[in-house]
């Protein structure tokens, strides 16, 4: 089948251009300004954006285990609706993601769905108890794109600096959720002035920075690639700064969350708020936005972590940490756009070319002839509001239900195949 994307505003990671996408089966066949190529459905973008399918590096879909709160086909759908095609899905499942069996079944199962692709991340460790790695090898093999024990930081030294150095022969590399848990102790929220007024126990910014230090110096030992997960203090980019100054392979990753919100939502005790890495103060969400203003952050990712409306409903210390965000990266980082923090380029730049490069996924994050047809066509100035009847998750642990958003996918294009049309109401 031939489907044909006539006027659009082309948005690759160096670029703007326009014209039409002409799309056979499951790849682009041709980019050009003709819009008489014959095709069977066609698709007028007049005054929309084309940008290439959204990758998310950094999701939690609980599947399997825990489908309760999230499942693979729960999650593509979600995903789709907020323009995101290719999702990476961490290894905190029930039973743990430390193994081949579980890596494939993954894969198979978003496969069977269409909606999405998935390329997990696997453990580092057997069981994420820190102690005993997998066997990434066989991981790889199975589809495995990376290694992380997120939700845990792995505490050992020696054994990071193994766990590096193994995924580092099988071409992949590891994910630091940096927390240095005797300093975090049982803090739940960002240790400052929100914490002394609201009574809440504080994580401060140095339980991150202390080991991003330690794990730029473990890239610095080994030179393996580390990718630092999630980063939200002003401490952490100059940390990284300097990693990356002195040549080390080192990149990092920032949620929505933590270049939009700071900790003053807390004051409120709104669970839906209480995550890890906490949200910080003001200083730590400018530098966020300093930091992909001026290219040091490589990715926008969400940490999409659902909870059940009873979990989050528990006491501010009882309730897990974590929100979704799959369906809402789009318009929140679109927002950036709207500001001149950053343009449309560094807009595809940060959210699927570079993830694409990171992963090694080759046919995919750009628009351009012979590329696998993973396409977002997107309305940046669509204002509606995110109700339940929009979200696509089976969580609601988010504070942007109700909320006025701007900047919507009107089409989401899964190698070829139209996958998601923003309802019309």
């Amino acid at each position: 089948m031939k489907t044909l994307l006539k006027n659009c505003k082309i948005v690759n990671h160096d670029k703007i251009t326009e014209g039409n996408i002409l799309i056979d089966g499951e790849i682009i066949a041709s980019v050009t300004a003709s819009a008489d190529e014959k095709a069977d459905k066609v698709i007028d973008c007049k005054g929309k954006y084309a940008v290439p399918g959204l990758i998310d590096l950094h999701v939690h879909f609980r599947d399997p285990g825990l489908e309760y709160k999230e499942d693979i086909t729960s999650g593509a759908k979600a995903a789709v609706a907020g323009g995101v095609t290719a999702a990476c899905p961490m290894a905190n499942t029930k039973p743990v993601n430390d193994n081949r069996i579980i890596t494939e079944y993954m894969i198979k199962k978003a496969k069977e769905d269409g909606l999405i692709d998935i390329f997990p991340i696997g453990a580092m460790t057997k069981g994420m108890e820190g102690e005993e790695l997998t066997e990434m090898g066989d991981m790889v093999e199975g589809g495995a794109i990376g290694f992380s024990d997120d939700g845990k930081p792995v505490c050992s030294a020696e054994v990071f600096r193994r766990a590096a150095e193994y995924a580092a022969q099988f071409g992949s590399f590891v994910i630091s959720h940096a927390e240095d848990k005797s300093l975090a102790g049982a803090g739940v929220i960002h240790e400052g002035e929100v914490s002394a007024i609201t009574g809440l126990r504080g994580i401060p910014s140095e339980s991150e920075e202390v080991m991003v230090a330690r794990d730029i110096l473990m890239s610095k030992l080994t030179g393996a690639h580390v990718h630092i997960c999630h980063i939200s203090s002003k401490g952490t980019l100059e940390l990284i700064k300097w990693g990356k100054s002195m040549g080390y392979n080192v990149t990092c990753e920032v949620t929505p969350h933590h270049f939009t919100l700071t900790d003053k939502e807390l004051l409120g005790y709104d669970t839906n708020c209480k995550m890890n890495p906490p949200l910080r103060a003001q200083e730590d969400v400018d530098a966020m936005i300093e930091g992909l203003r001026n290219g040091d952050i490589d990715c926008i990712v969400t940490d999409h972590a659902p909870h059940s409306r009873d979990e989050k409903a528990q006491e501010f210390d009882l309730a897990p940490f974590g929100m979704t965000g799959i369906q809402t990266m789009l318009p929140l980082s679109l927002a950036l756009v709207e500001k001149g923090v950053i343009d449309m380029p560094a807009f595809v730049r940060l959210t699927s070319y570079t993830p694409a490069k990171l992963i090694k996924k080759n046919d995919r994050g750009e628009i351009a002839v012979g590329k696998l047809a993973d396409i977002a066509i997107v309305d940046p100035d669509l204002e509606y509001v995110f109700d339940m009847e929009l979200n696509r998750s089976k969580s609601v642990n988010t504070p942007y239900i109700g909320k006025t958003l701007k900047g919507a996918a009107l089409y989401t294009i899964k190698s070829g195949r139209v996958v998601f049309e923003f309802p019309v109401k």
